[in-house]
């Protein structure tokens, strides 16, 4: 099956000269969502999780049903304000600013095995802001995971010190 059919492309989104990657199809489909499901996790053969980080917010969809295949716990990681907890905080740039992402303080564990989860990777910065949140914690990180990649924003030279894996790579 190729995932490829199963993501739409809307020009011009969010705003014009976007190209956004649609991956509504992906998920209505349930077909497509176990294939994609089983290529996520066939890099993750005979390896212990113990937690699967999911990143805000279409990083949920497949963070959780990766984390319930795995038996793993599931953890959140959120826009600021978001969660109800105590939580830690790192910043990453974006072409027109800043953000900043957040974890509960109790969520990882130190020595914990943890596979972060995300939709894309883009440039990077998210990916290695919730990277340093997790080494913050005290989580080993064991894989950082993406539905796609898009290559041509070099996003994986941020994060090169880690595993990576995506299904789809643009």
């Amino acid at each position: 099956m190729s995932l490829n059919k199963y993501i739409r492309i809307v020009q011009d989104f969010p705003k014009k000269g976007i190209i956004f990657k649609d991956i509504t199809p992906l998920l209505i489909n349930p077909l497509a969502r176990e294939e994609c499901l089983e290529i996520l996790l066939s890099h993750l053969k005979e390896v212990h999780i113990d937690k699967v980080i999911g990143v805000e917010s279409r990083g949920f969809f497949f963070g959780i049903l990766l984390a319930e295949k795995l038996h793993a716990g599931f953890v959140p990681v959120r826009k600021p304000n978001k969660l109800p907890f105590d939580t830690i905080s790192a910043s990453y740039d974006l072409e027109y600013g800043s953000d900043a992402l957040e974890i509960h303080t109790d969520a990882i564990q130190k020595g914990d095995k943890v596979l972060i989860h995300d939709d894309v990777l883009a440039t990077g910065g998210t990916a290695k802001a919730v990277c340093e949140l997790v080494e913050q914690l005290g989580g080993e990180i064991v894989q950082v995971n993406f539905l796609m990649e898009l290559s041509f924003l070099n996003g994986r030279e941020k994060i090169k010190n880690y595993n990576l894996f995506a299904a789809l790579t643009y």
